[in-house]
């Protein structure tokens, strides 16, 4: 159990000690897609909650700020920027979450959170007209410079 960074070797959970690191510039990028019927995804604007699109980026954009209230051991990040875009294509949405820091420890967790949770608005806000709706998460880059 010693090899994963969250558990010591008596088998513990711990946060990380980062405090010997330098900070680096760090960025991370997540995508989402959620599956719909097609006619889902063309009201996706005018749907009896609003607009979704706009509901969903904020959502991710709040979420990604608070990463480390949700996901526990998780080191708080004084974000430098987020970006959370949504593209509309036919049957799905896709959602591409961006954050930004510089810090001892990578972004990854907050570009993964600010796309789930936009997915998780996206599914909310389109529940009561699409009951079938999937979605995805996947980390597509961490890089540190």
């Amino acid at each position: 159990m010693s090899d994963l960074s969250h558990v010591d070797e008596a088998g513990a959970v711990r946060m990380v000690d980062v405090g010997g690191k330098p900070s680096q510039r760090r960025r991370a990028t997540a995508r989402a897609v959620v599956s719909m019927a097609p006619e889902t995804a063309r009201t996706l604007t005018a749907l009896p909650k609003g607009d979704a699109l706009v509901t969903a980026q904020l959502a991710g954009i709040m979420a990604a700020k608070r990463t480390a209230e949700l996901i526990p051991l998780c080191h708080p990040l004084p974000l430098s920027h987020v970006d959370v875009a949504l593209a509309v294509g036919d049957g799905q949405v896709e959602i591409t979450a961006t954050a930004e820091t510089t810090a001892q420890t990578g972004v990854e967790m907050e570009a993964l959170t600010a796309a789930s949770v936009a997915a998780l608005t996206i599914y909310d806000m389109a529940k009561a007209v699409d009951r079938s709706m999937t979605f995805r998460v996947e980390l597509l880059e961490k890089v540190k410079e």
